[in-house]
């Protein structure tokens, strides 16, 4: 009987999109088919099936291309979320949905600014700072109610978001640990040192054209 062909992901290691697919693959306990690259040399196989050459990007056993991270977490909860990192409520989504969508855009762009300040000269560094601010001090709030961003148990929008905090976090990471944010500082390091981030953070061996990729997770959990 021939073996199902398995999902295959295309990543980045430290890219936070690929971060949180990542992590919500471990979590729904699906097994694909790592191929890890390197975005200064995208391979020709991932440009063929994604045009648009970012990552993460995903080729279903079916064949069909999922090219947002969104829609890979998506993917792998619906076919296995054991903690109801989707809630069934529909307000509850759309309060995880509205939230993502609020750092997925405007906080993502205020990053990038802040990030890479000096590709944006019109205004200094602490301008894109205290914008990308403004989303801090929300999830500060969102954490003074419960333990977690949407209630007290983690959910999808946790996922989603720590990896761009993590980056915000360690584009200046001494303002960061004495900033006001202690909440959220304790809610993002606890993230951080979960087994699951460390194991998606390990060093694969980077994927060659023409090869199989790597079963991932390995062995995660079993």
């Amino acid at each position: 009987m021939t073996k199902p062909t398995l999902p295959i992901l295309y990543s980045f290691r430290r890219c936070p999109y690929a971060i949180r697919s990542r992590m919500t693959i471990v979590y729904s306990g699906i097994t694909v088919e790592l191929r890890d690259i390197l975005l200064k040399d995208k391979p020709e196989d991932m440009i063929a099936i994604s045009p648009k050459a970012t990552v993460p990007v995903l080729k279903k056993s079916d064949g069909t291309i999922l090219d947002e991270s969104f829609d890979i977490m998506l993917w792998a909860l619906n076919q296995n979320d054991p903690n109801c990192w989707l809630p069934d409520n529909e307000r509850q989504r759309k309060t995880i949905f509205d939230l993502v969508a609020e750092n997925d855009g405007p906080f993502k762009s205020n990053l990038d600014q802040y990030k890479y300040f000096v590709r944006h000269p019109e205004s200094p560094r602490e301008i894109y700072r205290s914008q990308g601010e403004e989303f801090l001090r929300k999830l500060e709030g969102l954490l003074s109610q419960h333990e977690f961003l949407a209630s007290d148990m983690i959910t999808f929008a946790d996922t989603a978001i720590f990896p761009f905090i993590r980056q915000f976090a360690n584009s200046d990471k001494d303002w960061f640990d004495q900033s006001p944010y202690q909440k959220l500082k304790k809610w993002l390091y606890g993230q951080m040192n979960t087994s699951a981030f460390k194991y998606v953070m390990k060093k694969r061996e980077i994927w060659t054209e023409g090869t199989h990729g790597l079963p991932f997770p390995e062995d995660y959990g079993r």
